[in-house]
């Protein structure tokens, strides 16, 4: 349900990126109606597709589903139920944003810049550290299964949560309080408008000097932030990540520098599942 939300709570695409994405689906000649269109993609591949579905190719090469899911949603389900091999493809895109696919004398490159949204349950039968002693696995079969998404992958996720199985109880009363999807909405377009203003891209897109630039934290909080990825074992992309996921949380915050409060957000996102999942 959650992944599902998520197109609607991005901002519109620009003339840009919906001409871009327009490209990508006349080589399918894939019927996109009239104009061009505004809404971001949402693409749900099942967990038996191939490394060729997922990222592309063929004799004459066609987009996969990542490309696909340019400038929108990738939603991968069961994520362990994935083949290995086919996940492990994933990782050049995750980093570059584009797949570039040789075939023979050719090489074809598509653009594959995608929000990857994933769910798994911690175990085979979906009961581990539930609180309850329902789970039947062993610790072994536990390894084996969590062992399936491979470190590299799981380095190149940003936000990474453990979500505890909830009441029916909780599940059929409304929450108090909680902010609409409007509301969200609307601080999402503020946030991107703001790292448009501020860096003419959005934060995804930041490295190097003008990374540590936007992202310039204060000198007692870098050293808690080295401690923390020296003790959490996390490699410098995560380091690069964790940045750009604290100047998001900051820009959401509508706030103009990167505080420690943000740092910690965005640490725990890696924090969460390691704790469960560990």
């Amino acid at each position: 349900m959650l992944a599902n939300r998520l197109p609607g709570l991005l901002p519109e695409m620009t003339e840009a990126e919906a001409l871009s994405v327009a490209a990508i689906y006349s080589v399918l000649q894939t019927p996109q109606g009239q104009g061009l269109p505004r809404s971001r993609p949402f693409r749900t591949p099942h967990h038996t597709a191939s490394s060729v579905a997922l990222v592309g190719g063929g004799g004459n090469p066609k987009p996969g589903e990542i490309s696909l899911a340019h400038q929108g949603v990738l939603f991968l389900d069961e994520l362990p139920e994935f083949s290995r091999a086919v996940l492990e493809v994933l990782r050049e895109p995750l980093e570059s944003g584009e797949i570039l696919i040789s075939r023979a004398a050719r090489q074809t490159v598509f653009p594959a810049q995608f929000q990857m949204v994933s769910a798994m349950n911690p175990c085979p039968c979906g009961y581990f550290a539930d609180g309850t002693d329902r789970c039947r696995c062993s610790p072994d079969q536990v390894r084996r299964y969590q062992g399936k998404v491979s470190g590299p992958l799981l380095d190149r996720i940003d936000i990474q949560l453990s979500v505890q199985a909830i009441s029916q109880k909780e599940l059929m009363d409304a929450p108090v309080g909680a902010e609409s999807s409007a509301d969200v909405r609307q601080r999402v377009v503020e946030s991107r408008a703001r790292q448009q203003a501020r860096q003419q891209c959005p934060n995804q897109h930041l490295a190097g000097e003008q990374l540590e630039t936007v992202c310039k934290v204060a000198e007692d909080d870098k050293e808690m932030l080295a401690a923390a990825l020296d003790k959490l074992q996390l490699s410098a992309r995560a380091y690069h990540r964790i940045l750009r996921v604290a100047r998001t949380i900051a820009d959401l915050d509508g706030a103009e520098h990167v505080e420690r409060k943000h740092l910690f957000e965005a640490l725990s996102y890696r924090v969460s599942a390691r704790n469960s999942i560990g």
